[in-house]
């Protein structure tokens, strides 16, 4: 039975370590693809197009709107980002398992165009490691990481809309339950449909033929 990729998108709080544990995950198994957005803004340094980005101008990136070509889509600091469709269609075809970092409206807009999505949030075992991580990472000032906290306070309301929460307490242990909830997600029935109804006809003709 060819199986096809599922789709996976991965949110969290700032500071949660959910970027780690993506790349963990990437680097000790070989059956996921993280997706790649399109973007119009320029390219940094070493940046390659096809690997951190498909770099678009805004003309082509209005056009794949236009077209349908984009999961999803937002307008950020006066560039836009996006997932193109064909390329997680031709990852998802391949079998590989599909992970798009998304924060949470995003997030919801990619289930309700395929309900087959899922979601997982993860989060660090309390607002106070939260905040301690903030703060470690030494890169923003203390109003910058008082902001994060209520922007955390704010996406926290939308929890119940995930499939599965993951808490980020120890790095191996978090990449190991990620990996073993996505592989468990291949035999829910739902994404058994078409054997399910190709055993029941074997069986059924095996009845008749006896």
């Amino acid at each position: 039975m060819n199986r096809r990729g599922i789709l996976i998108v991965v949110s969290g709080f700032a500071g949660s370590g959910k970027g780690t544990i993506m790349n963990e995950l990437l680097k000790q198994y070989d059956n996921y693809a993280l997706s790649i957005s399109a973007t119009t803004r320029k390219p940094r340094g070493q940046e390659v197009n096809g690997k951190e980005y498909f770099f678009k101008t805004t003309e082509e990136f209005e056009k794949m709107i236009a077209q349908g070509e984009l999961i999803e889509y937002a307008n950020y600091v006066g560039n836009y980002y996006g997932t193109p469709k064909a390329y997680v269609e031709e990852q998802l075809n391949s079998g590989k398992d599909v992970i798009l970092e998304i924060e949470i409206q995003g997030a919801l807009k990619v289930k309700e165009k395929f309900p087959d999505t899922l979601l997982l949030f993860v989060t660090p075992p309390s607002a106070a490691i939260l905040k301690e991580r903030l703060v470690g990472r030494g890169t923003e000032t203390m109003d910058v990481v008082e902001q994060r906290m209520r922007r955390a306070a704010e996406e926290a309301e939308g929890l119940a809309s995930y499939d599965y929460i993951l808490i980020n307490d120890d790095l191996q242990t978090c990449v190991l339950q990620m990996h073993n909830i996505i592989q468990s997600e291949h035999y829910r029935t739902s994404r058994n449909r078409e054997f399910m109804c190709q055993i029941k006809d074997e069986l059924n003709g095996n009845v008749k033929g006896e």
